[in-house]
């Protein structure tokens, strides 16, 4: 007899019918995004938005900070806030591919639901929360997933079914250990949701000096209190946090937009070429030249 595919194996063998090799798949429902990978990869820097992550082959590991944060099967990953990370497919192969499942937190939708007079909140007391967390899947929440895949083989369903679907994947969230850290930044009055306005604000203006009272005011908290809280959600300093983006920024000026070190340096806001390489070979272990050279020889070679 044959044994009925578990959850894992039935997104799995979905997923392999809509990748066609490597990479990442944006479906045909809004904010669903399939990756793949047949082998480990190297280190990638990058930034994680609002979002679920479910791996269902392989396993993978994020940095936030001076965090690690290792999951695999039975567990997913979320992420409440847009957070500059590192990230890297540890295990993959040709038999047996990573994949991945994203779907994007909808905020609007995450505040309907908590809107609803039955839904009870979670409690949001815990502050010390990071952004990111991995808990266990439950089947619940697995059982919407595979519904949610299902879709794509009936693509007539899709705008009638898929937002129903997505919005048990948030009440199943809310409902479980991650539901007070979506409270937390969801929510007007919450710690977390004025550190995601600072975050939104660094994200616009990362190029301009940092003025750490200006935007505490801004939020409407103090100066120490702004702090304390941005490294607790973040693992990061806001000024650390402001640096990544920069240079995440000029990365891309050169390599799409073929600046040279010195001019995109200056575009994301240093004034000093020896600090902005010094600052750039710190974080990505290459000079700006060798690290844009290393990128397009192995996307060459590829």
């Amino acid at each position: 007899m044959t044994l009925p595919f578990t959850p894992y194996q039935e997104i799995a063998s979905i997923a392999a019918r809509y990748t066609s090799g490597d990479g990442e798949y944006q479906t045909a429902i809004e904010g669903l995004a399939i990756s793949r990978r047949s082998t480990p990869s190297v280190p990638c820097h990058g930034s994680y938005r609002p979002c679920l992550a479910m791996v269902i082959q392989g396993s993978k590991s994020v940095e936030l900070g001076t965090d690690t944060i290792d999951y695999g099967p039975g567990h997913y990953l979320l992420t409440s806030l847009d957070l500059p990370v590192v990230w890297r497919v540890v295990e993959a192969s040709p038999e047996t591919p990573h994949f991945c499942l994203t779907l994007a937190i909808n905020s609007e939708r995450l505040l309907n639901l908590l809107s609803l007079d039955h839904m009870e909140r979670p409690s949001a007391s815990a502050v010390s929360q990071r952004g990111i967390a991995v808990n266990h899947a439950t089947p619940e929440l697995l059982d919407a997933a595979v519904r949610l895949l299902r879709l794509l083989d009936n693509p007539g369903d899709i705008a009638a079914m898929a937002p129903l679907i997505e919005q048990e994947i948030l009440y199943r969230l809310l409902t479980g250990p991650a539901g007070g850290q979506l409270i937390n930044i969801a929510v007007a009055d919450k710690q977390g949701n004025r550190i995601a306005r600072a975050i939104a604000w660094l994200r616009e203006n990362f190029a301009q000096p940092l003025r750490i009272e200006d935007i505490a005011e801004q939020v409407g908290m103090s100066v120490s209190s702004f702090h304390h809280h941005f490294k607790t959600i973040t693992a990061m300093t806001p000024v650390q946090y402001q640096k990544r983006l920069r240079l995440h920024e000029a990365r891309r000026l050169m390599l799409v937009e073929r600046l040279d070190a010195g001019n995109a340096g200056h575009r994301v806001g240093y004034q000093s070429p020896s600090q902005f390489s010094r600052e750039y070979s710190r974080l990505y272990g290459l000079s700006p030249a060798r690290d844009t050279e290393a990128i397009r020889d192995s996307a060459a070679a590829e």
